[in-house]
């Protein structure tokens, strides 16, 4: 069974819908005692950080999120809530990941980054299993995490950021696999199957 985190951010439903698609069997909760029980963890995210990170602690999740064995997958602002810090809020996150999340700068590229946009690969990783390097995801964020030691493949929008990342049990894309077709419910198979 796979545990979806219901933190108070959005886009629960598509990723809902993704896992009914693909006959998984889920759970939408903000409860430890259901956590233990999956096999597997899906943190969405569409929101702001400093308020996640609150309804984390308010639930009692940050710690046990911070320390689990279980294969976890962050999306969006899930991936930036396992680094170290967010400049959003100026937030302390769950300090998976050594870095910081930064914001686009406004003055020389369009904030938020909206829609299909590529990647490429810097680093084998199980998650992109039958996926081309250089495909398009869908991504809507104003927020990004720095190219790292982490990172498995790069996405270019002004500057290269980080698109995904990945440590021990650990995973994190900064685009919307639920919003990205075919090839991002493959991503989320992989996730599933694979990690």
């Amino acid at each position: 069974m796979i545990a979806l985190i219901d933190y108070g951010a959005g886009n629960m439903a598509s990723v809902a819908n993704v896992l009914d698609e693909l006959n998984y069997e889920y759970i939408i909760t903000n409860h430890e005692s259901d956590i233990s029980k999956a096999a597997k963890i899906i943190f969405p995210g569409v929101g702001e950080a400093s308020s996640a990170i609150k309804n984390l602690h308010l639930t009692n999740l940050f710690t046990m999120l911070r320390v689990t064995k279980k294969p976890m997958l962050g999306i969006c602002l899930g991936m930036q809530l396992l680094c170290d810090k967010s400049k959003e809020g100026n937030t302390t996150c769950l300090g998976i990941f050594p870095a910081t999340t930064e914001k686009f700068d406004e003055t020389k590229i369009k904030v938020p980054n909206m829609g299909w946009n590529q990647i490429k690969y810097v680093r084998q990783s199980k998650l992109f299993s039958e996926i081309p390097d250089e495909e398009y995801f869908y991504f809507a964020n104003s927020y990004y995490v720095p190219v790292n030691e982490n990172t498995t493949s790069i996405c270019n929008y002004g500057i290269d950021f980080c698109s995904s990342m990945e440590k021990n049990n650990f995973y994190g894309v900064q685009f919307h696999p639920e919003k990205s077709g075919k090839m991002g419910i493959q991503l989320i198979k992989n996730f599933v199957e694979k990690c």
